[in-house]
């Protein structure tokens, strides 16, 4: 790829992991609503999609045990992290371009995810990322708030040593805009993803990000722009 993305102003690209690094959000939504239809919660996975998309596992299980005014089974955990794990080893692919996408970036890059780090191990060694992006993948387990606080990237920036305000964060769930933007960071919105329905780009931009995009292939470019902005990043004009 010619344009490599050298933006000398930018301290870090922080990427979420489902949706953004690895084509995962169809297969989690419907291993999610399988498995709390069993466990007696009747749900589907563009519901799941609706209320969960970016949140947390515990986020999400805290919300339907409230509904239920009941705990859900002691194995709930263990039996959808099986019926995940088993679709990913199966079904997952990397997000088309993502590989060329990090072979190009010059920027430090890191990768703040709602999954447990379990979860990421799986995840991103089936499509072959782990290796690449470790040990700089952090995890909302780390944090005392997940997703739409802005904790988990103030956290990956501090481990990364680098300035909130010089960060671009990718993502593609509203939970994940707004914890980004509410961490003071440029966020890009990403609607490529087999999940993201036809208002996905207008959803992220009214969430707060600054730019959307649905070919990861554009990264580079886009980076390279907010890297010769002078001014503040945050006053990049969304397109």
């Amino acid at each position: 790829m010619a344009d490599a993305a050298k933006a000398s102003n930018l301290d870090l690209v922080i990427f979420d992991c489902d949706g953004v690094l690895v084509d995962s959000e169809v297969i989690s939504c419907q291993a999610h609503a399988d498995v709390l239809s069993l466990c007696g919660y009747p749900i589907t996975a563009d519901q799941v999609f609706d209320r969960f998309l970016g949140r947390s596992s515990k986020q999400a299980t805290m919300e339907v045990e409230a509904e239920l005014g009941r705990s859900l089974p002691a194995d709930f955990n263990a039996r959808l992290q099986d019926r995940l794990f088993r679709a990913f080893e199966q079904n997952l692919h990397p997000v088309p371009g993502i590989v060329e996408v990090l072979d190009t970036i010059d920027i430090p890059v890191c990768v703040a995810s709602s999954g447990s780090h379990q979860r990421m191990r799986v995840s991103l060694g089936a499509t072959r990322l782990y290796d690449r992006l470790a040990p700089h993948i952090f995890s909302s387990s780390q944090v005392e708030n997940g997703k739409p606080a802005p904790d988990l990237f103030l956290f990956a920036a501090a481990q990364m040593n680098a300035r909130p305000a010089a960060c671009v964060v990718v993502e593609d769930s509203l939970a994940g805009i707004r914890g980004g933007v509410a961490a003071g960071m440029t966020v890009l919105g990403f609607h490529g993803g087999s999940h993201c329905r036809p208002d996905h780009a207008d959803s992220l931009r009214a969430a707060g990000a600054t730019q959307v995009f649905d070919d990861m292939r554009q990264l580079p470019m886009i980076l390279r722009k907010l890297g010769e902005k002078t001014g503040p990043l945050a006053g990049f004009s969304a397109v």
